[in-house]
Parts: structure tokens; sequence; C-alpha cells
């Protein structure tokens, strides 16, 4: 095993980290401050994927496809806020998951009667097509590489608007009291509706970035959805820089198993045997590593009580 090959797979998890980051920060900022269960997360996902999917065959420009995904799933997830998930803040746990099971319905449904079954593809572009050679003379996707670049710079930016920003101060203030910020003056409502859609976009801009490299198609949003909350159990709920660090390391974690245990298993039987047994404990990975976490950790690596 070479360690260029290493090298690329590292990138690759932490590639995949950082898309993880966009879909879980806006997960954790939801549960944080509303307290609520959204199990629809996932299907905004797929809505910004394929509103970039479909602007870009339309335009023909990739820049306004990324745009139309952030507009498009904001815009979903302000309505849904406004219309359903307002209803929901007060209620159970119980309630909140089958209402947010039945969004998940609906938006595939709704999506498969305007797109239809089949699967729609968004091309990288031109000048994001191609490898790029970085120290040590490893030759990596540059748009993968691009990826990365915007992932770490979206984390950047979310945690300048928490920490420096006016809105920042009440999201923050939310999350430790919220009948406090109401009794000083701060709309509840607009403010919960301005996070949902803050998390709605980010959800959508990571379908968008990922629809590049894979198909787009109905209930895609649902597996990266359960990697998402995995993410913010490992890296406590409620906390942005713990969404950073869990969603790398999964992705680290997820990348890496795949690409070290099958090899790791050929020592020890025959090459087929080895990827069918090293395939499946990857897979089971990500599960260990939220459980040895929860084991010291029961809060999560930046979680409070």
């Amino acid at each position: 095993m070479s360690i260029v090959l290493l090298v690329e797979q590292v990138l690759n998890g932490l590639q995949f980290g950082v898309m993880l980051f966009l879909m879980a920060a806006g997960l954790t900022l939801i549960f944080g401050v509303m307290g609520l269960i959204n199990l629809a997360h996932g299907s905004l996902y797929m809505v910004g994927a394929f509103a970039a999917a479909a602007t870009a065959a339309a335009t023909g420009s990739f820049l306004l496809a990324l745009v139309a995904s952030l507009v498009a799933a904001a815009a979903a997830g302000a309505l849904v806020e406004l219309t359903v998930i307002r209803r929901l803040y007060d209620r159970d746990h119980l309630d909140q998951v089958l209402a947010t099971f039945a969004l998940i319905l609906i938006f595939s449904e709704g999506t498969r009667w305007v797109f239809g079954s089949f699967p729609l593809f968004l091309e990288v572009p031109d000048y994001l097509s191609g490898s790029v050679t970085l120290p040590g003379g490893i030759e990596y996707p540059l748009y993968r590489l691009t990826m990365i670049l915007i992932g770490l710079a979206v984390a950047a930016g979310l945690f300048a608007l928490i920490a420096h920003t006016r809105i920042g101060i009440r999201i923050r203030a939310g999350e430790s009291d919220r009948e406090m910020i109401g009794a000083l003056g701060v709309n509840i409502a607009r403010l919960y509706t301005l996070i949902f859609a803050l998390g709605a976009a980010l959800a959508g801009f990571a379908g968008a970035l990922i629809g590049a490299i894979q198909s787009v198609q109905v209930g895609m949003g649902e597996p990266v959805l359960i990697l998402a909350f995995v993410v913010i159990v490992i890296g406590g709920i409620g906390s942005i820089k713990g969404a950073l660090v869990g969603a790398i390391l999964v992705g680290l974690t997820d990348t890496l198993g795949g690409f070290l245990l099958p090899r790791l298993f050929t020592l020890f039987m025959d090459a087929s045997s080895a990827m069918t047994m090293g395939s499946a404990l990857a897979a089971m990975s990500i599960y260990l590593l939220m459980a040895g976490v929860l084991l010291f950790r029961p809060t999560g690596l930046f979680g409070g009580p």
C-alpha cells in the first residue's frame, strides 16, 4: 500500500466529513435551539440537489445551480416551518418524529411527481474538472478539493455568524433559555423560521455539491440523514464545533475503514472473504466509534448536560 494512495483516502474522508458537517450543522442548530427532532432534514438535502440539477440543465451554469440549491432548500424549509413544524414545538418528541416522517413521504412523492422516477445528473463544470498536483506529487481531483475548501469556508462563516453577530447571540441565547429571550422582546417565531431556513439551506447546498459526483435521485437524503444524526451524537447535540469534529471523524472512519480493513483481512484469509469481512466491519465502524465516544462521554465530545 503506497503512502500516496493513503493520503488520497484521507482527503476523500475529509471531503466526506465536511459535506456531512453541512448536513449536521443545520440539524444540530434546529435541535439545539428548538428542541425539535426533524427527520425531514434529509428531504431538504434532496430538494437542494434536485433544484441544482434542474437549474444546471436549464441554464448550463453550475454557479446558478448552487445558488438555486440554497434558495430552494431555504424556501422549502421556511414553508415547512411556517405550516407544519411551528405546531410541533410544544408537542412530544414522538409527535415530532411522526409528523416529520410524514414530511419525508410528502417530499419524496412530490419530487417524484415533479421530476419523475429517473435520476438526474449534475455535471462538474469544466473549470473544476481534472486534477491538481498537491505537495508530494499527489494527484487529486480538483472538484473534490474544492468541496473541502468550500465546506471549511462555510464552517468558518458559520462559526463567525454564531460567535460575532447579533443573530448569533440570539441563537446562543435561544439554546440556553428560550423563554428569557422572548421576555426580552426577541421575536421567537421569526428566529425559529430563520434558523430552520438556515439549516435547510446548508443541507440543500450539501446536496447540490454531492449531486455532481453521484446521481440525484428520490430518497438520496435519508442515508445521509442517518450519518448526520451519528455526527451530532458524537460531537454533542447543539454544538457547532462538535458537529465539525464529529463529521470529520465519521468521514475519516468510514472512508479509511473501507480502505484499510479489507487489506488487513487479506493477511489472514483469501481475498474474497477478506473483502466481505472487511466491508462488513467497515460499515459498522462509525457506529462502533459512536458507541466508544458515548461510553466515555455520554453527552458527546462537546455537548453540555
